[in-house]
């Protein structure tokens, strides 16, 4: 591949040449540092020094600029302060040089006046305008351990053995502490892209998931600042079946403006990106200890094919059912052996000892080696079982190494062929020489109860069969799509009317409804919808109407029905609307809302006045298919009464799920012009749901 040929950010990453630009020699410099680690990381090619007060710079001929260094660079390692810093790139620009690497933190001491690019933005010019590539700044660089290039002004490791993982990083220290993790998860790219004021974090990732070597990718994410691009490089590893990690900080209010004072990022709606991570089967970690267990877990070659839950032993009873506890607190389903399975454990286990999963084996301590491993074997035979953990508190066994637990994973490591793990209830108790044994021998260790069942949880769920990317559902005639395309293009505010007829064209059931402006087309509505009916202001301005109490239900007759269109004409103004009543049901609401990153997103929510008092509501990147819906109903905390409570007959879910699906297509064909749709509420009944209630605000 020539040079033309190679796109500049694998002029970076894959850097045939490096120009190291405030190279010293000076003890502890970030300049002598840069100029370590790629000694450190024996990188094979040409490295240039440049600083104009030096001749020689650790063995190699230094360079008082970079249009002095002789031959093409492919990247410039920039270790200058922050006003020299654009400068420094503007000059490797002219010098031709493909890509920066600046670890600056772009402050400026004066900032720049009102409308004037700021430091960053002069840097990210520059290099645009050349052709650059930049990872920065505010970042600490890269180690591309499939290269031996360690691109960077920090201390790494010494033994940095090629793995399987990459990470990508906007936390510095969060990009240091996997580099330094003691647990042998290796890394084929470690990226901490700070900023980036040029490239941006799908880049990255789009390149890693092209590599051969690249088999999981973990995501620690302030932001997504190319969303077509960052949904694009997800949808590719779907596509590849390579499992992708994600650590998204900013969910609460708090730490969002932390995230945007350090970094200027936008943190961004946390349920948007649960709908992105749920559409692209990314597993989403709650921290550090939990992304640490899911890799070393995952860095096994070993994977779900069959199998409904988790079979596993232990030593303590106590713990068991602690394990059981956290198990169900957790999500993660446990293995229903056979009674065939019970039968062969039973034939091992001492006396008193119940045969069942999860299996407390620990008896009399005699022969319990081999009670052990083959209580395992009947445990990963079973059918349903999934995977297998070995749960246990790792204190030091000291030599001899063959027997005792160490020996016992291994053993069952050997004879087995589904997932397998050994937990450690307690991480403290861990002797890291010992289990280092286990880890060399490629048996993932979890260093927590939790963290190690969110680590299968995900292992679980990467088993589940179409999960990734969904069908598009069918979609109305385009002819209804365009109608709506040009109201919602000239309307301030939809009527309630107009928004069911709008869902209606959907394939979406609403009630019946029709607007008046007088009592007696109000009287005329009834009679042809029959009563009892609903009567709700539909005055101009008014969104919420039951706030102003303009909402009446069940009007049984014309006397009531005139009673209560005098009121509303009184206090709010002549325009209603009547409406047929629905069959009595649990009230959900649906809606489309848009976010600033991802665009349209699905909303499903407790509906009527729970909406805003439970805040239980989730979201979803259209389309979705009605299992993915289902999926998305399953998660909310009404779910269970839409099963029937205290002898309520169960509501028709199927039918709710269908309407989301094709809400959905609503939001795909017309989510662009819709500031917010919001349909509250949906009655979901034994006979099916219905849309009662529909606002709709363009964009």
């Amino acid at each position: 591949m020539t040079e033309g040929e190679r796109t500049p950010l694998q002029r970076m990453l894959e850097a045939r040449s490096v120009a190291v630009v405030g190279a010293s020699v000076k003890e502890g410099s970030l300049g002598q540092q840069m100029m370590l680690e790629l000694g450190r990381g024996g990188y094979a090619g040409a490295i240039y020094p440049v600083n104009p007060g030096y001749a020689e710079v650790l063995g190699h001929r230094c360079y008082p600029s970079i249009d002095d260094v002789p031959g093409p660079v492919d990247l410039a390692i920039v270790g200058v302060a922050n006003q020299r810093i654009e400068q420094a790139v503007r000059d490797a620009g002219h010098a031709g040089v493909g890509s920066v690497v600046t670890f600056s933190s772009l402050y400026e001491e004066e900032p720049p006046e009102p409308g004037t690019p700021s430091l960053g933005e002069r840097v990210a010019a520059i290099a645009r305008e050349h052709g650059m590539a930049l990872c920065g700044g505010n970042g600490m660089g890269f180690v591309h351990a499939d290269e031996n290039l360690r691109a960077t002004g920090f201390l790494t490791p010494d033994d940095l053995r090629p793995g399987g993982v990459t990470f990508l990083s906007h936390s510095g220290s969060g990009w240091a502490a996997f580099l330094f993790n003691d647990r042998q998860i290796r890394f084929n790219l470690l990226v901490s892209s700070g900023q980036e004021i040029v490239t941006t974090m799908e880049e990255y990732l789009s390149y890693a998931l092209d590599r051969e070597t690249t088999k999981v990718v973990a995501l620690l994410l302030e932001t997504v600042r190319q969303p077509r691009g960052f949904v694009a490089a997800l949808a590719k590893a779907a596509e590849r079946g390579i499992p992708v990690f994600a650590l998204k900080v900013g969910r609460t209010e708090g730490s969002k403006q932390m995230v945007v004072a350090h970094s200027g990022a936008l943190a961004g709606e946390h349920g948007a990106y649960e709908a992105v991570f749920d559409a692209y089967g990314v597993h989403e970690c709650r921290d550090l200890e939990e992304m640490a267990d899911a890799l070393e877990l995952f860095s096994s070659p070993r994977r779900v094919t069959s199998g409904t839950g988790i079979a596993s032993l232990h030593d303590s009873g106590g713990e068991r059912a602690l394990f059981v506890d956290l198990a169900t607190d957790t999500g993660v389903p446990l293995a229903a052996i056979s009674e065939d399975s019970r039968a062969k454990i039973a034939d091992v286990l001492d006396p008193g000892l119940v045969a069942e999963n999860p299996l407390d084996a620990w008896g009399t301590g005699i022969d319990a080696d081999r009670i052990y491993v083959e209580s395992f074997q009947a445990l990963h035979d079973d059918p349903e079982t999934a995977a297998v953990a070995f749960v246990v508190d790792l204190t030091r066994q000291g030599e001899p190494y063959d027997v005792g637990y160490l020996q016992v994973a291994r053993d069952v490591w050997e004879r087995t062929t589904k997932p397998f793990c050994v937990i450690s209830n307690l991480p403290a108790t861990i002797a890291d020489d010992e289990v280092g044994i286990l880890r060399e021998a490629g048996i993932p260790v979890l260093e927590g109860t939790v963290t190690g069942l969110r680590a299968l949880k995900h292992l679980l769920d990467d088993g589940s069969v179409g999960w990734r990317v969904h069908p598009l559902p069918s979609v109305p005639t385009s002819d209804h799509a365009d109608t709506w395309r040009h109201r919602l293009s000239g309307a301030q505010v939809v009527s309630e009317v107009g928004g069911l007829e709008l869902l209606e064209g959907f394939g979406i059931p609403v009630v019946e409804s029709t607007l008046a402006s007088s009592l007696a087309d109000a009287e005329r509505a009834a009679d042809r919808i029959g009563y009892p009916v609903a009567l709700k202001t539909a005055v101009a301005g008014i969104v919420h109407k039951s706030d102003v109490r303009g909402v009446r239900i069940a009007i049984a007759d014309i006397e009531e029905l005139r009673e209560t269109y005098r009121d509303f004409e009184g206090r709010l103004g002549p325009e209603v609307t009547v409406a047929a009543m629905a069959p009595p049901g649990v009230e959900v609401a649906l809606g489309v809302v848009r976010d600033p990153t991802f665009g349209p997103l699905v909303l499903v929510a407790a509906g009527g006045a729970l909406v805003e008092v439970l805040h239980d509501r989730k979201l979803a990147l259209p389309p979705i298919d009605v299992d993915t819906a289902h999926r998305l109903i399953d998660r909310l905390a009404i779910r269970p009464l839409l099963d029937g409570v205290r002898g309520a007959p169960a509501s028709d879910v199927d039918a709710l799920a269908r309407a989301v699906s094709r809400l959905s297509v609503l939001a795909v064909e017309l989510g662009d012009h819709i500031a917010e749709l919001d349909v509250n509420p949906v009655i979901v009944s034994p006979s099916g749901c219905v849309a009662v209630d529909a606002l709709v605000i363009p964009a």
